[in-house]
């Protein structure tokens, strides 16, 4: 950033910094040993096939013929470091749809060039294979002068690559579309994501999914788009080199150096300041071997387990469902990624899943934090042997042969011990940031033990007993004014807000609902005067309540993408062609915690809606359009 202090607007495509960190740090592919191998290589002759000794193929992505660009994220835009107005130039169309790279000379077949990633996974808990980037091609890096922050720039849906084993390459509008919104939607709650600039619609793509509909392509963006199940495909491999090679990338480039990842034992915190996954697992908490059996590779680990654990809890506290959660789909980064049949959640109940291919619902709500534990002991059977030679890990002998006979008790058992120690680790970071998200959507600035089950667990068992709408209750809590609620005819009566409009479930009975939200409403309001109030005072100010009221609607979204409102986008914009629908729904994702967005200023500008649409998006769902199911086809 210029030292005058003056505010950094941006700068075009070709001025943004660009870099090729993950293709010069990896082994590629050997069919294809350098980008002008690739490139000279006919399109059509570049297909799946098993990619071995390498992380990545260096290949293009397909052409497209006469792209329509239907939405980009001002957000993502600024994030990026590209100025305002660059999304209107035809360099930016061609850009986003593939047909324009950057970096590369083709006439001296040299500089960046692009590449698909070589991965594996657990789906649904069994081993998968290779799998890889099939349908995704990365572009380059890009760090944001101003923020210092580097993004790896990637298209999804832009056409075969080794790893799209039976499939086409292609993505369908529809999903394209999901992802375009919920990516930006999340980022927005603050909820550490994968993100999206651009959906292009390609009018002379046809893809055949359930039917034949209309192909897409994403630009979409990531600090890292490597994944736990890049190590599986190692480890199923037998590539303990690569393993090494790979881990020790991820520490020094991706998370900048060995010396920032978090050691073990740390002075205690309190647990609801912080949400890094650096800092507030006391050492108490924690039990294990002592520091000396650890080396480098298990704050690698931690770090990996410490950002994920940070992310599923603010899935779980703002009822976001990503539906599958395989191996190939867990960030090491820790962030939300692959948008399938994601969803917000709305009645709640615990036991659902917003993907209707799984059966056993093993992707549910609630299993979401073991799910990811799960995969991240996956990750821990990988580097065991890392973890478990201690500090020996830079043995000559050991590089280059492994363990020997009689090293292999004690390297597993210091290996288990370990994994186990950072299960508690993955807990107690987990709890510290939910406890924190559920306390400030509450409401509340301080977190009290017996909050966890008078308020989170019973709030959420009489959501569930009265089938309540889990982020209308939030918001809708936060409208009340707490004097409204001093008597029990007040809760009775306030607790009409939060039933759907049909009312409460015939099996309870609107008294008996009112009772039972009542109870929880008189315990709410005592805790929240018990944090709120001022000395000596038995009551909140006016004017605190109204500052508890705005600080909780700053947490708790007004609007989120549900499934029937992206249902609606999609058939709008392609059934009817209405494009001002897409602009409109990235709109209100992008500022979810407005009162209403039609006549708002938001970023100094004032913004024209549809009123009608907004109070329809933000209202009662629609009983057809509740908890809905989707399928993994895109």
């Amino acid at each position: 950033m210029a030292s005058s202090g003056k505010q950094f607007e941006g700068v075009s495509l070709d001025e943004l910094p660009k870099s090729w960190n993950f293709t010069a740090s990896l082994p590629p592919d050997a069919t294809f040993p350098t980008p002008a191998d690739s490139h000279k290589t006919p399109r059509d002759q570049i297909t799946p096939r098993q990619v071995r000794d390498a992380l990545f193929t260096w290949v293009r992505p397909s052409e497209q013929k006469d792209p329509e660009l239907l939405a980009v994220s001002p957000a993502a835009l600024k994030d990026l470091g590209i100025k305002a107005g660059e999304e209107k130039t035809e360099a930016f169309r061609q850009f986003v749809a593939g047909n324009k790279l950057y970096g590369w000379d083709e006439t001296k077949l040299e500089g960046g060039y692009p590449w698909a990633q070589c991965y594996g996974g657990f789906q649904f808990g069994q081993w998968a294979g290779q799998l890889g980037d099939g349908r995704a091609i990365s572009l380059f890096e890009t760090t944001n002068p101003e923020s210092n922050v580097r993004y790896e720039l990637q298209l999804k849906g832009a056409g075969l690559t080794p790893y799209s084993r039976f499939a086409d390459g292609k993505a369908v509008l529809r999903s394209s579309l999901r992802e375009f919104v919920v990516s930006e939607a999340l980022n927005a709650l603050k909820i550490p994501t994968t993100r999206a600039l651009s959906l292009t619609l390609l009018p002379h793509s046809k893809v055949l999914r359930e039917a034949t509909e209309p192909g897409a392509i994403v630009l979409r963006l990531a600090q890292s788009w490597l994944r736990l199940g890049t190590f599986d495909l190692l480890r199923a491999r037998g590539d303990r080199d690569l393993i090494r090679k790979l881990a020790t990338y991820i520490a020094e480039d991706v998370f900048g150096g060995w010396e920032k990842l978090p050691g073990r034992l740390e002075s205690p915190d309190e647990p609801t300041k912080s949400p890094s996954p650096k800092r507030g697992v006391p050492a108490s908490e924690v039990e294990g071997p002592s520091d000396a059996a650890e080396n480098r590779f298990q704050r690698l680990y931690r770090e990996i387990i410490r950002r994920n654990a940070v992310t599923v809890a603010h899935w779980q506290a703002y009822g976001f469902m990503n539906g599958v959660l395989n191996t190939d789909n867990t960030s090491v980064y820790g962030l939300s990624m692959d948008y399938g049949p994601f969803a917000f959640m709305d009645t709640f109940d615990p036991a659902y899943t917003p993907n209707h291919d799984d059966y056993t619902l093993r992707y549910n709500y609630k299993n979401q934090p073991t799910i990811i534990w799960w995969n991240l002991v996956r990750l821990g059977e990988t580097l065991g042997e890392l973890l478990g030679i201690g500090p020996q890990v830079d043995d000559e002998t050991f590089i280059a042969k492994g363990i020997r006979q009689e090293q292999e008790k004690e390297l597993v058992e210091r290996a288990e011990n370990l994994i186990t120690q950072a299960g508690e680790e993955y807990k107690a970071v987990f709890l510290n940031e939910y406890k924190r998200l559920m306390t400030a959507r509450l409401g509340l600035r301080h977190f009290k033990e017996t909050d966890f089950d008078e308020l989170f667990s019973e709030g959420l068992d009489t959501m569930e007993a009265l089938e309540l709408d889990f982020n209308h209750f939030f918001r809708r809590l936060s409208t009340i004014i707490l004097a409204d609620i001093k008597t029990q005819e007040g809760r009775k009566e306030k607790a009409a807000i939060f039933f759907h409009k049909e009312g409460p479930s015939e099996v309870v009975g609107e008294e008996t609902a009112k009772e039972k939200i009542a109870q929880w409403l008189e315990k709410w309001r005592v805790r929240v005067l018990e944090d709120w109030k001022e000395e000596s005072s038995h009551d909140l100010s006016e004017e605190k309540d109204a500052e508890r009221r705005q600080a909780m609607k700053q947490v708790n979204p007004n609007f989120v993408p549900r499934g029937w409102i992206l249902d609606e986008v999609i058939r709008r914009v392609e059934k009817e062609g209405d494009r001002q629908v897409l602009d409109r729904i990235t709109h209100m994702a992008l500022h979810p915690f407005e009162d209403s967005w039609d006549g708002a200023v938001i970023d100094g500008v004032e913004y024209k809606g549809n009123p009608e649409e907004e109070q329809r998006w933000v209202g009662d769902v629609p009983r057809l359009g509740r908890s809905l199911q989707c399928s993994c086809s895109s």
